[in-house]
């Protein structure tokens, strides 16, 4: 049988370290979609400087913010381990939960925590 361009065989795997991207890749079912959201997992790693916008610089005492990057770093372990799973029914509802956590994480979370212990500080 000829080969079929738009299926990737399931032998090819990225390096670990696109483990987690490729597990985004995945977990939409759209092509181009799941290209945008490949390429957006990667670039927001750009914006995290841009949406840290706690006064305080170290995480020392603050211990929402601990909590919330462990809970960041347990989720990119489970995108990773997700990204090296075969393409079956538990993994990619899996998948999308742990893709959708992690937009959220960096894009709602983070900033929110950061203005709620600004606001604690001053306290």
């Amino acid at each position: 049988t000829p080969a079929n361009p738009l299926v990737t065989p399931p032998h090819i795997k990225p390096e670990w370290y696109f483990l987690f991207a490729y597990a985004i890749l995945r977990s939409i079912p759209n092509k181009l979609g799941g290209v945008l959201a490949l390429a957006a997992s990667v670039l927001i790693l750009l914006l995290i400087p841009l949406l840290h916008v706690s006064k305080q610089r170290a995480m020392t005492f603050r211990p929402i913010s601990q909590l919330l990057f462990w809970v960041f770093a347990a989720n990119l372990s489970i995108l990773t381990w997700i990204g090296s799973q075969p393409v079956e029914h538990p993994f990619i509802i899996i998948g999308q939960l742990a893709s959708l956590t992690y937009f959220m994480i960096l894009l709602i979370f983070f900033p929110i925590v950061g203005v709620l212990e600004n606001k604690m500080l001053n306290l």
